[in-house]
């Protein structure tokens, strides 16, 4: 007898539709799945044996033969153990085929019988909204952020009673638990604990309003590091587009609920992610050999990328970066598989001077062959894609103590960014630094004054033709936040010009 029930399987954050096919014949006993499954989904043989058994059910001691259809497509994991369960149960005549007919199932089986939580519950769930789907009972909040009228199921044996209308359909707990979800107010440190550093505080305001890449230069302490954790509490919060982008990559990466979120409702606040410099290149930029999973960048959709000493990752690592920091995007290609994966990100990179960490003279202990390769470690191309590089020193220690409690919140300085942001979406573009061309000549265009200053740099080298670019675009944020309109002057470009100082970059003079 032959059946068939509807799944998905996961590429990328990108779900793709399976047919799984169940025929059980006559022959000698046999479990064969085909279809290009790969080990781990080859194993559902001896869990869907075993679950099946362990819920009370009949395993047919026959020839079963598993296909999942369409061939052409490698399937990986386990969220085909469920419908090859039901599937076999039709098909050897334990269930109806009408209790499946047109519905759509994800899960996979314990030994036990119970329906565990799977990755990429989202977006495997997007691909089949528009048919009745059900899933694992833990999966069950994530998957009702795209299709509200979804199921749940905690076994096979109570699943199965629930088709059959013996039983009511379960709903998860009404308390929050931990998981695999996106949810969750957020949390983020105060730009009111940073005192002193204000050009610090400036060029972090900067990065918020236009997206503007930065690189934060400093000793040891100096502040670096906890500039960079504030800049996420003043963006804006994520529209129900984007924080749906978020949920589906994180989903798709089986990232983990953080602390202080919520595991129900879409998190409207931007993710922020700090990676190790020990971190690999397929854990940054995501990808694989045959299952590709998100990496850092596309978790960092729609927040901030948070480099800290960043000359310590290796070179080939940060060039990696270049493509995606100009189209938002990440295309792993891999000989039998290939995805495109988002990475519209703002990046922040934090780094010492030199190896000692305090050049310039007369503290730093490092000689000219040393600042000379601690240069050498971040490219041109690379450095070229910070709009804003900012030497940071360590603060005055009158501002330190003393009790002076007069620098702005968070909050404050949020409300600014969300007026700037607001005036680049009325520009067609979401943040200023996605200002190209034409759309660029039009919304910042400069004064006589300014084209000579810009023509002075180009032509002595000081800029390149991008970065002249990226200085009109840091010049029109500053103009936003203080509200003031185009054309751009000489002097806006000079503050831009100085958020962007060379004398700031690695093993650079002060």
């Amino acid at each position: 007898m032959l059946a068939s029930v509807a799944s998905a399987v996961l590429q990328g954050i990108d779900g793709h539709h399976v047919r799984v096919e169940v025929h059980v014949a006559g022959g000698l006993p046999a479990f064969t799945v085909v279809g290009l499954p790969d080990a781990s989904c080859r194993e559902s043989r001896d869990r869907v044996r075993a679950a099946v058994l362990s819920a009370g059910f009949r395993f047919p001691p026959e020839r079963v033969t598993v296909n999942l259809a369409p061939t052409n497509l490698r399937k990986h994991g386990p969220v085909l153990d469920l419908p090859i369960a039901l599937a076999l149960l039709v098909a050897s005549g334990q269930l109806d085929h009408e209790s499946v007919a047109g519905a759509a199932f994800l899960g996979e089986l314990g030994l036990d019988g119970s329906v565990r939580r799977i990755v990429g519950a989202l977006p495997l769930a997007e691909v089949l909204a528009d048919r009745p789907l059900v899933v694992p009972l833990d999966d069950l909040d994530e998957v009702r952020l795209v299709v509200p009228a979804a199921r749940g199921a905690a076994s096979l044996r109570a699943l199965v009673e629930s088709l059959r209308g013996t039983s009511p359909w379960p709903e998860p707990d009404p308390e929050p638990r931990r998981g695999r979800v996106t949810a969750g107010p957020g949390w983020s440190p105060d730009l009111a604990d940073v005192h002193g550093h204000p050009i610090g505080r400036l060029a972090v305001e900067v990065a918020a309003a236009g997206g503007h890449h930065l690189l934060l230069v400093g000793p040891p302490g100096a502040g670096k590091t906890m500039l960079a954790e504030r800049l996420p509490g003043i963006l804006p919060d994520l529209s129900e587009s984007q924080a749906l982008e978020v949920a589906r990559v994180r989903s798709a990466a089986g990232a983990e609920v953080g602390p202080g979120e919520h595991p129900r409702g879409l998190h409207r606040r931007p993710p922020f992610r700090s990676p190790h410099h020990t971190a690999s290149v397929v854990a940054l930029v995501g990808g694989g050999s045959r299952v590709l999973r998100p990496g850092e960048i596309s978790l960092a959709t729609g927040g901030v990328l948070f480099l800290d000493e960043l000359g310590e990752f290796p070179a080939a690592h940060l060039d990696a970066l270049r493509q995606p920091l100009e189209s938002g995007v990440v295309d792993v290609v891999r000989a039998a598989v290939s995805a495109r994966l988002p990475a519209r990100f703002l990046l922040v990179g934090a780094t010492n001077p030199c190896p000692c960490g305090f050049a310039p003279a007369p503290r730093c202990r490092c000689g000219p062959a040393q600042l000379q390769r601690y240069s050498r470690r971040l490219s041109g191309p690379v450095l070229d894609r910070f709009d804003l590089r900012v030497r940071l020193d360590s603060p005055d220690p009158a501002s330190l103590f003393g009790g002076q409690g007069g620098a702005e919140s968070s909050a404050g300085v949020q409300r600014r960014v969300a007026a700037a942001r607001e005036r680049a979406t009325s520009r067609g573009v979401p943040a200023n630094r996605a200002l190209r061309g034409a759309a660029l000549e039009t919304h910042a265009p400069l004064t006589d004054e300014a084209v000579r200053l810009l023509r002075d740099r180009l032509g002595r080298g000081r800029l390149t033709v991008r970065g002249s670019q990226r200085l009109r675009a840091v010049a029109l944020t500053l103009l936003d936040l203080s509200g003031a309109e185009a054309p751009i002057g000489a002097d806006d470009l000079l503050v831009a010009e100085c958020l962007r100082a060379q004398d700031a970059l690695p093993g650079g003079p002060a």
